[in-house]
């Protein structure tokens, strides 16, 4: 069986409005997606976008700010987003959380900007607490849309999202028994960034049923970071003689959400959204990050872990030091490149990788 063609944001977005859908536009990392379409909004996902001019972002902004937030505040000024109906900002960084205030208070959009704070730690209180940021977030809907899905509508967007959660959780996980290449993989993997619930779901199927004949060869390294943008360093891994084993980045790996629990829709989506992988930007403590780093490498067979950051990112540069020390005393190399999203593939960052897989060769 062939590759399926996968269709674009613009194209997925303007199929949805032709059929009287609305579209909302969500800024990393953790995304509402079943109360969104529980309202009949689709959820599209705004990762900077890479490669934008961010001049007329900038002279908003603090010269260190992440330039993910950077691109994603010269896209709103652009006008690109004229044609989706709301924005999501979840307070995933105090970049983001600047950028969300911004937008209500001084750089007013057209379309409502809507915040949604993230818990800081686990347990029970954590998920009350997100439970009740995402009651706030579907009566904010109700006003804006003149909607109120019924507790069965919520419940049922709500399975449709995890049905599509264990799909890519499967995509990641049988990585190596699959045909695709890498950049194939990522291609699908980061569709649930955009595509539909349901659409995904067909594409991640046909995806799966593409077995490799053999496996993959290739030094297995794990990804670690928000993005793997510019996507060329998935190419420049493999051309080095390496292979990505797994990954532990914010778009893909740390969203492998397992399904809630509750009766109630809204406790369910808390319990999935917070139950996914340790990350920075919900606060995980320094040692469930080692942990999960550890039993990626030992469920890999990693033989290192490369650290590809975004350029002051500071959720992943705080836990950045401890991370990789903890990596060497358990005999696990590592190595550290950071990035902007705006920028193309530098020869040092292909330098750096090719040194590293030579060593581990």
């Amino acid at each position: 069986m062939g590759a399926m063609q996968i269709p674009t944001r613009r194209e997925v977005i303007e199929n949805h409005q032709e059929a009287g859908g609305r579209v909302a536009a969500v800024l990393p990392v953790h995304n509402p997606r079943g109360l969104l379409r529980s309202f009949d909004l689709l959820p599209v996902e705004v990762w900077g976008p890479p490669g934008m001019d961010t001049t007329t972002g900038d002279e908003h902004l603090q010269a260190y700010t992440c330039s993910i937030v950077r691109c994603s505040l010269a896209f709103v000024l652009s006008g690109a987003l004229e044609a989706v109906d709301v924005i999501v900002v979840p307070h995933a960084c105090d970049s983001l959380q600047g950028l969300g205030s911004l937008m209500i208070d001084f750089i007013k959009p057209s379309q409502p900007v809507l915040p949604m704070y993230l818990p800081r730690q686990a347990g029970a209180a954590a998920q009350d607490f997100m439970a009740a940021e995402l009651r706030a977030l579907f009566e904010r809907l109700v006003e804006i849309t003149g909607k109120r899905p019924t507790e069965v509508e919520v419940m049922a967007a709500v399975e449709r999202e995890e049905e599509a959660d264990g799909l890519l959780t499967q995509l990641s996980r049988q990585r190596a028994q699959l045909s695709l290449s890498c950049p194939e993989l990522y291609r699908v993997m980061r569709a649930r960034e955009y595509l539909p619930a349901e659409r995904f779901a067909v594409v991640a199927r046909h995806a799966l049923e593409q077995r490799a004949a053999e496996p993959r060869s290739g030094v297995p390294l794990i990804l670690s970071g928000l993005l793997p943008e510019p996507m060329r360093i998935l190419e420049v891994i493999a051309e080095a003689g390496g292979r990505v084993a797994a990954d532990d980045l914010a778009c893909c790996g740390r969203r492998l959400y397992p399904p809630g629990r509750s009766d109630d829709p809204l406790q369910r989506l808390a319990q999935s959204l917070l139950g996914g992988s340790p990350d920075a930007t919900r606060g995980s403590s320094v040692q469930d990050r080692v942990d999960h780093l550890q039993r990626l490498v030992l469920q890999s067979g990693a033989k290192a872990v490369v650290f590809y950051l975004v350029k002051f990112c500071e959720p992943e540069l705080f836990y950045l030091p401890q991370l990789r020390a903890a990596l060497e005393r358990s005999g696990v190399r590592s190595v550290t490149i950071e990035v902007d999203v705006g920028d193309p593939m530098s020869h040092q960052v292909v330098t750096r990788l090719e040194a590293l897989l030579e060593t581990l060769g």
